[in-house]
Parts: structure tokens; sequence; C-alpha cells
């Protein structure tokens, strides 16, 4: 049959330029969706105890229509390996796994683990990021500044622990600040802006200190967004030197342009992205 085809079907999973793929995403959208309209309704005790019966057929589904996507892509993949230890391969997993798992667990010793996988069904909302080219365009962005990420958070427990030592030593256990992990909390939650208020400095010497940490907060708070959005201007830029004009083989093309903006040429389409 054609729709058994493997590269039909991966031109309609994995690809977006034909109308046959963007009926299906769209489809797989709305799925994706009505299945979270499910869990919230069902995490209501009203209307569980009136429609539970309704609501765990219609849970199930969702799961079998996501268990079937599932397998139609393991199938059609070009790289099957690679699908299942790409970030969306296991979401699709992750999509349908604990409904199942749950079956193996309806003893009531087991009633919290059943409860916390339905929860995470959540992960199903993941899978629209998919069909976003702005969220895979923020993801390579953070992929590109988890290095620079991890240095500043780094840096940043440094001085959480160097201030929360500090209050540790000046206030004192009197004054709230009884262990160093408890004045290291305080830290972090001055130095991020929230200040709970439940631990605060009784003596000039640590109020001074507070300050410090509470301006300190404010100056470094926007290190990790400057460092983001670099990377996420340095992702844009590459969108829009990949394409390529085969009249005059000029790059700088935005993604959704037919026509070369430099000699009005007509461009190609650009490719499926690879599973």
């Amino acid at each position: 049959m054609k729709w058994l085809n493997k590269d039909v079907l991966y031109t309609v999973i994995f690809g977006t330029e034909t109308p046959a793929g963007r009926r299906f995403d769209l489809a797989l959208i709305l799925a994706i969706l009505l299945s979270m309209v499910v869990l919230l309704l069902d995490s209501i005790g009203s209307i569980r105890a009136q429609y539970g019966p309704v609501l765990y057929w219609l849970e199930w589904a969702f799961t079998l229509l996501f268990t079937l996507e599932f397998v139609l892509r393991v199938y059609c993949a070009q790289s099957r390996l690679g699908y299942l230890r790409s970030f969306y391969g296991i979401i699709d997993l992750l999509a349908v796994l604990p409904t199942y798992l749950a079956i193996l667990m309806p003893g009531a010793s087991f009633l919290l683990m059943v409860r916390l996988l339905r929860v995470l069904r959540v992960f199903r909302v993941l899978k629209l990021l998919r069909y976003v080219d702005e969220a895979n365009l923020l993801l390579r962005s953070l992929n590109q500044s988890r290095r620079k990420i991890l240095v500043f958070f780094s840096t940043l427990f440094i001085l959480v622990t160097l201030f929360g030592s500090l209050l540790y030593v000046v206030e004192g256990p009197e004054n709230g600040f009884t262990s160093i992990p408890t004045s290291i909390y305080w830290a972090i939650v001055t130095i991020t802006t929230v200040g709970f208020g439940d631990i605060t400095p009784q003596t000039w010497l640590g109020r001074g200190i507070a300050a410090v940490t509470m301006l300190m907060g404010y100056a470094i708070i926007a290190v990790p967004t400057g460092i983001i959005t670099a990377e996420l201007g340095r992702e844009m830029r590459k969108e829009y030197s990949r394409r390529h004009c085969p009249q005059c083989d000029r790059s700088g093309h935005e993604r959704d342009a037919k026509f070369c903006n430099h000699c009005g040429g007509e461009l190609e389409p650009q490719n499926i992205s690879e599973a």
C-alpha cells in the first residue's frame, strides 16, 4: 500500500512541506491539546467523580493514537536509533509510557506512583515544540549557550555560598541563620530578588551584607539573558544564511521566502528536517 511506504510516511510525518504533512501536523497538535484538556479535567475531583469513565476511555483513545504515531515514527525514521535517542523521541515515548505503566501498578500501595505517572502525561505538550520553528531555534540557542550558562551558575553558586557563610558568622542561630545551608538558602532567595522574608538579618553588619547581596542580584540577573540573546541572534543569522539562490548563489534569505531578494530568482524549497 502507498501509505505503508517508508518514504511516503517519512514525508508526511516528519515533513511539513506537503499538504498531507501539514494536515498531519495540525491533526496531531489538535490531539495533543485535547489530551491535555482531558488531563486537566481529570485532575478536578468533581468532574472526575461525574465523568470519570468517559475521561478514562478518552485517555486510552489518545494513548493508543500517540502509540501508533510513535510506532510509525520509529518505522519510517531514517535513523531509528538516532530518533529514539533524540529529544523528541524521548518525549514521544514519555507521552505514552505512563498510561501503560499505570496498568502494572494497580495496588493501593502504589497510588502515589500512579498519580505521578498520570501527571507525567503533561510531557505530551512538549511534543508541540516539534511543530514550532521558533521553539526549535530557541532550543538550539540554549544548547549553544549551555557552557556559558554553566560557568555563570557555578560563579553564582560560589557567591551564594560566600554570602551565606558570612551571614551565618555575623548573624548566628539566634537570628534565624541556624546553619550554613540555611544561610545559603537565604542568599539564594535574596540574590534572585525573591526575598521571602522568613529569615532576615538583624545586625547592621548583616543588613549591609544583605544590601550588597541584593544589589549584586540586580546586577547579575541579566547575565544569562544576555548570553541566550547573543546565541539566539547567532542562530537566527545562521537560519538566514542556510538558503542559497540557485541563480546567483547569494545567501541570507528568510525561511519562508520563495524568491531571491537579490536577483528575484525562484528559491528551492527547504529540505525536510532529519528525524
